[in-house]
């Protein structure tokens, strides 16, 4: 599996899911924060799925079993909590995987140190929202705990280990109706234990300012992996991926 390929469709799938809040955001300070991740994400989306083929047909034309994006990023909006709780999962670990990225010189070092400025953005927004909902009224408090433990299933997935993202790795997998790449630079190891545990302590740290709690013990089911990675996807996704790519689906070769 390309790395690149796996990271894009982390971002068009999210970016997709946040563009469903245009006109039902809450205040419209917050339909403008959330349109503007969505285009950040769909940005960085088209740059990581170019490197892999044509971003078109890579977006619009692959079926479900195709797409490599994590479970947690293609889950449904829910309410405004589930949205932000789901923001800070993943925008904590964007954040601090691509500062590592680009760190190195490898392919995404450039894409990672101009992205990494945006998500640095996307992190604080929903840390600054989960401080303010968890500390807020009650209901605010209930949804916000409800959401963090509904969701943290599927956070385990963000660290395993993507080809393309080490040293020891021979270059992009191929994906169907990619060209094969050339002259590929490996990205600097990424230790994911390491990038586990700060993920773990910054939303712990984050989590216990909102007075909030992440889920422990047996009944939060544990860090269970997740499979989107592998190509198996939650119900919610087949719904969204016809959504998203009816029209391209139904004109095919149009052009604007």
């Amino acid at each position: 599996m390309s790395a690149a390929i796996a990271l894009g469709d982390d971002a068009l799938i999210l970016s997709h899911r946040l563009g469903e809040w245009a006109g039902h955001a809450p205040v419209l300070e917050e339909e403008v924060a959330l349109a503007n991740i969505a285009l950040d994400l769909l940005g960085q989306a088209r740059v990581l799925l170019s490197l892999a083929g044509d971003e078109d047909e890579l977006a619009y034309l692959r079926e479900e079993r195709a797409f490599r994006n994590l479970q947690l990023v293609e889950q449904p909006n829910g309410d405004f909590a589930h949205t932000i709780a789901r923001q800070l999962y993943f925008s904590v670990y964007q954040h601090l995987l691509y500062e590592r990225l680009a760190a190195g010189d490898g392919e995404f070092a450039g894409l990672a140190a101009k992205a990494v400025k945006e998500v640095a953005y996307h992190r604080d927004h929903a840390e600054q929202w989960v401080l303010r909902l968890g500390d807020g009224t009650e209901e605010s408090h209930g949804r916000t705990q409800r959401a963090l433990d509904a969701l943290w299933r599927f956070t385990g997935e963000m660290f395993q280990p993507l080809e393309g993202l080490g040293a020891a790795a021979s270059g992009p997998a191929s994906v169907p109706g990619a060209p094969p790449a050339h002259g590929h630079t490996p990205s600097p190891d990424i230790d994911y234990d390491e990038l586990r545990s700060s993920w773990l302590s910054a939303v712990t740290d984050v989590v216990e300012r909102a007075t909030l709690a992440l889920p422990t013990g047996p009944q939060s089911g544990g860090w269970a992996a997740g499979a989107g990675r592998q190509g198996l996807h939650t119900e919610p996704f087949g719904r969204m991926l016809a959504e998203m790519q009816h029209l391209h689906r139904s004109h095919p070769g149009a052009s604007w």
